[in-house]
């Protein structure tokens, strides 16, 4: 007889940045339902009741830092990480500002590096699980999106020397989205958008993908996941 996988268990108490909307308010959702405790940082407060919240704009990695330890000596440790605070900045080069285009970048994946940097410590005592996010758009590139490839393209990047780095102490996966049906694409020019909304992916299944590779048993990683629409259009 096959011996059968150990029946998941919660996943414990879990950070979760950008928590108050978005894909992260639904992993705050999934994690909730599956028995875990979400803690969240974001710039601005959540809409519903959640174990414990810190205000904090990502981009500020030092804040950023102080609010995961924090959260993490509050609540006595922490069992993994989500970093899902994501922002972007459309338009051609030359015409994006110095500080709106650095900003994608300090937010996408400065801020990613200072949650992990500053959780790590709580992580290996857990042996947790640290998930990031990128998108199809750290793979694959378009046009008028540039501070947004390369921050994404640098989540990739650190996830994947990170993932070398921790392993056997510390699981890495790396979360690969396409567009999404969330508040992402309001109040862009309309060629930004996407042309049918309604075939984006709705971001509660990438949730619960994201569930699914934090409550794997101890000594199986799931390293890389592609979320997307069956007609994504950045993938492959």
């Amino acid at each position: 007889m096959p011996t059968l996988p150990t029946p998941p268990g919660p996943p414990g108490t879990v950070l979760v940045t950008g928590g108050a909307s978005g894909l992260g308010a639904s992993v705050v959702e999934v994690i909730s339902a599956a028995g875990g405790w979400p803690l969240v940082l974001d710039k601005q407060a959540p809409a519903f009741d959640l174990a414990d919240f810190r205000l904090v704009d990502v981009s500020d990695s030092e804040a950023t830092e102080d609010a995961v330890r924090s959260l993490a000596e509050t609540h006595g440790g922490l069992d993994a990480v989500v970093a899902a605070a994501g922002i972007d900045n459309c338009g051609p080069f030359a015409k994006v500002s110095t500080s709106d285009w650095e900003r994608v970048v300090k937010v996408n994946l400065f801020g990613t590096a200072a949650v992990v940097r500053a959780a790590l410590p709580y992580l290996e005592r857990s042996h947790g699980r640290i998930v990031t996010i990128a998108s199809t758009l750290g793979l694959r590139v378009a046009e008028d999106a540039t501070a947004y490839c390369a921050s994404k393209f640098g989540v990739v990047g650190f996830t994947r020397a990170l993932a070398m780095e921790l392993a056997g102490h510390v699981g890495v996966t790396l979360v690969v989205p396409g567009g999404m049906r969330t508040h992402f694409f309001d109040g862009r020019a309309e060629q930004y958008r996407p042309p049918d909304e309604e075939k984006l992916t709705p971001p509660a299944l990438v949730a619960d993908s994201i569930l699914h590779a934090l409550t794997r048993p101890r000594g199986c990683e799931i390293r890389e996941l592609v979320v997307c629409s069956e007609e994504e259009p950045s993938w492959p």
